[in-house]
C-alpha cells in the first residue's frame, strides 16, 4: 500500500509485489483514529508542510493546511544556524532563552489583555537581536514552527466544536512539542494528543485501508 505525494511516481509492482494506493489524508485519519481510539478530532499531519484533516467517525475530510512544517524549520536552520540536522537543532534549543527572541504580552502591556495572559506571545521573533545566540535562534525557530501549526489547527476548527487535536508526523517527535502544546492548551482550552506511533500514523492508515478493501 502506497500513500503520500511520492506514491504518484510508482505505477508498477515493486520486487514483483503488487502495489495499490490510498489517499494520504484518508490514511492520516484512519491511522490517528486507530492509534487514539478517538472518533471525533482534528488530525494535524506535521511533515514538510502541515495538512489538517477533520475526522467525525467515518467522515474524514481534508480541510486545509499551511506551508509551515519540518521543511520550514530545516530551511531556516540551514540559513541561520548552518545546519539542518534536527537532532543538533533540538539540542541547541535546550539551552536557548525564548525571551531573547519573542515579544510577550508582558513586554508591551502592563496588564493582561482579554483572554491573553502576560506570558502569551505577541510577536514571534519580534524581540530578536543581531547578537542572538545559536541556542536562542534554534529555540525561536522551533517555537515559531510549532506555534504556527497549533494556531492554524485551532483556527481551522472554529465552528466545528472540536477541541481534540491529534498531532502526527515526524515533527511530532520533537521533545519541545510537549512544552509548546501545553502552553497552547492552557491558552485555548483544547487538547493536543501525540500518539505513541505518531510518526507512523499515515502508514498505519494505509494498511487499514488495505484491510477495508479486503473486506
Amino acid at each position: 500500500m502506497l500513500t503520500g505525494v511520492g506514491a504518484a511516481f510508482i505505477k508498477e509492482p515493486i520486487y514483483g509485489l503488487p502495489t495499490d494506493k490510498t489517499e494520504e489524508f484518508l490514511a492520516d485519519g484512519l491511522g490517528a483514529r486507530y492509534e487514539t481510539g478517538k472518533e471525533r478530532m482534528t488530525v494535524v499531519s506535521m511533515g514538510t508542510g502541515t495538512s489538517i484533516v477533520k475526522c467525525d467517525g467515518d467522515d474524514i475530510q481534508h480541510i486545509g493546511g499551511i506551508g509551515i512544517g519540518g521543511g520550514t524549520l530545516m530551511g531556516l536552520s540551514r540559513i541561520l544556524l548552518k545546519t539542518d540536522d534536527i537532532k543538533t537543532i533540538s539540542e541547541l534549543a535546550n539551552d536557548g532563552n525564548i525571551g531573547k527572541i519573542n515579544v510577550l504580552i508582558g513586554d508591551i502591556s502592563p496588564n493582561p489583555l482579554s483572554g491573553l495572559p502576560m506570558n502569551a506571545i505577541a510577536s514571534l521573533f519580534g524581540n530578536a537581536q543581531s547578537d542572538a545566540t545559536r541556542e536562542d535562534i534554534a529555540l525561536g525557530l522551533i517555537w515559531m514552527t510549532l506555534q504556527s501549526i497549533c494556531s492554524a489547527s485551532i483556527l481551522s476548527s472554529i465552528g466545528s466544536g472540536i477541541k481534540d487535536f491529534v498531532m502526527i508526523g515526524n515533527l511530532s517527535r520533537l521533545p519541545l512539542c510537549k512544552k509548546v502544546f501545553a502552553a497552547t492548551e492552557d491558552l485555548y482550552k483544547v487538547k493536543f494528543t501525540i500518539p505513541k506511533n505518531s510518526q507512523f500514523c499515515t502508514a498505519i492508515g494505509a494498511a487499514l485501508k488495505y484491510t477495508q478493501k479486503g473486506k
